[in-house]
């Protein structure tokens, strides 16, 4: 089989730690360019890898034209990136959240399309062993119907991931766009949908800016979800988790509660009404100070391999992102927003 190849849009922590290594692990990859503003660190994974090194992600879809581009840069700059690139004729992964704009989203399904091009999008809650196993024990019937829930991501911030530091330019706005929620709430919103086979229908938010100085993008959001079959819950994003990372999910069933990532061990942890308990040890959440595969990397190229629907397609991340937008909505207008 001819290798797959690829070119990094982006050489910042998100491919260090995530596509670049995952990329590398796989056998059916060949990495021919790196693309960064800063061009030293280009030049760095050109030179660790193999491919070539730019500046300029225009110059070198037209000088390498890749198979597929990961898109691994500012949020206000993946819509564009990822319609140039399929309409070089390339596959797209794309960072989340997707775009900024609903019509970004949108915009960048319809050039996908148009072009016979897959497009992803990198949401990778799903492929998380507890994640996974979660929704197998609710297909399974056992718990019944989802009556409320909790989801929870938070952590210290950017400063403490990005390779910029406080500097990042996840807190410039022009770049940015949005905070915590374009960072850690798009994934949540994903996590439910996926995990609930539901789609949501109101939202109701709070999103601002608590305490990251010098920013004007937001650091923190609580909101409130009510989905399409009823079931109302919480959505939790935070750059002010200081003491430590939270990624965690809590589903209050009709015959019991299912917890996810609440505990270092049992990472599954199901309690029935009849007294029952099961725990599940499957493997660890990612996180950012102890890296797992995302399998974001992988599911990509499964679909290119196979010519099959990408698992996170760009409906999903439009539909993911949708939620995010109407939290920021109902926080401007103190209204709660039904999403079409």
């Amino acid at each position: 089989m001819s290798k797959v190849r690829v070119a990094v849009i982006g050489c910042g922590s998100i491919s260090k730690y995530r596509h670049i290594p995952e990329y590398v692990a796989h056998e059916n990859v060949e990495l021919v360019a790196f693309v960064d503003p800063i061009i030293e660190r280009a030049e760095l994974y050109a030179d660790l890898h193999g491919g070539k090194a730019f500046s300029d992600y225009e110059t070198m879809l037209a000088e390498i034209k890749p198979d597929a581009v990961s898109v691994c840069t500012p949020n206000a700059l993946h819509a564009s990136m990822s319609i140039t690139a399929a309409n070089a004729g390339a596959h797209v992964l794309v960072e989340k959240p997707m775009a900024v704009t609903d019509e970004e989203a949108e915009a960048m399904i319809e050039a996908a399309k148009k072009n016979g091009v897959h497009l992803m999008v990198g949401h990778n809650q799903r492929f998380m062993p507890p994640h996974v196993k979660a929704k197998q024990v609710l297909q399974s019937g056992i718990l019944g119907k989802v009556l409320t829930f909790r989801t929870s991501f938070g952590h210290p911030g950017p400063d403490a991931w990005s390779i910029d530091g406080a500097e990042s330019w996840f807190f410039r706005k022009p770049e940015a766009i949005m905070g915590a929620m374009g960072d850690l709430g798009v994934h949540k919103s994903d996590l439910i949908r996926w995990m609930l086979d539901d789609e949501v229908s109101e939202v109701a938010g709070f999103v601002g800016t608590l305490d990251k100085k010098g920013t004007e993008v937001d650091d923190n959001a609580s909101c409130l979800l009510r989905m399409k079959s009823g079931a109302i819950g919480t959505l939790v994003a935070s750059w002010t988790y200081y003491k430590g990372e939270d990624n965690s999910t809590i589903l209050w069933c009709e015959n019991g509660v299912m917890k996810i990532g609440t505990h270092p061990d049992d990472q599954v942890i199901v309690e029935l009404r009849n007294g029952t308990i099961e725990k599940h040890k499957v493997g660890a959440i990612s996180t950012n100070d102890k890296q797992e595969s995302s399998g974001v990397v992988n599911a990509f190229l499964e679909s290119i391999l196979t010519n099959t629907t990408p698992a996170v397609s760009g409906e999903d991340g439009r539909a993911s992102l949708k939620v995010i937008l109407c939290a920021f909505e109902s926080q401007a207008t103190g209204k709660f927003i039904s999403i079409n």
